[in-house]
């Protein structure tokens, strides 16, 4: 597992409201918490001698919003990627968004497209609301699973 599989690890953690998340492999053993003080991630556990410690990297755990802005985005509904690809705002570069931040968004709409192997597939919404945030940035890579957009339902 490298840094950036982990970094993106780390990231999945604080925004999926999971609270702890442990792999364990052959070679390595991390351990995600969220909303605690550190993360702990243990070294290669095979390529350490029996007799020294294990070495361990702690790093400072990033909530996604400070505590003081929870309360007031309880009732925002998150819509997530449901694939790896590249985010695209409009169907192309010279036409406009299909949705900015105020507009209003039904079940069925074209929000965004996700392109995945050269397939550029149309992402429906799947709630009514407004367009609270957009998350990603046009032409960013996107994982699966990954925030995209924030939705106020009311």
């Amino acid at each position: 597992m490298n840094i950036k599989e982990i970094q993106e690890l780390i990231t999945f953690v604080s925004n999926s409201g999971v609270n702890q998340v442990s792999i364990e492999e052959k070679d390595f053993k991390i351990t995600i918490k969220a909303n605690q003080e550190t993360t702990v991630i243990q070294a290669p556990v095979a390529a350490a001698p029996a007799a020294a410690p294990q070495p361990v990297v702690q790093a400072a755990a990033q909530s996604a919003e400070a505590p003081e802005a929870a309360p007031a985005d309880a009732n925002l509904i998150t819509v997530r990627s449901p694939m790896i690809g590249t985010f695209y705002k409009s169907p192309s570069p010279d036409k406009p968004a299909f949705v900015n931040v105020g507009d209003d968004i039904a079940p069925g709409q074209v929000i965004c497209i996700v392109e995945a192997m050269k397939l550029f597939n149309e992402i429906e919404s799947e709630v009514s609301g407004k367009i609270v945030k957009v998350l990603v940035e046009d032409a960013a890579p996107v994982e699966y699973d990954q925030p995209l957009f924030l939705v106020d339902p009311s």
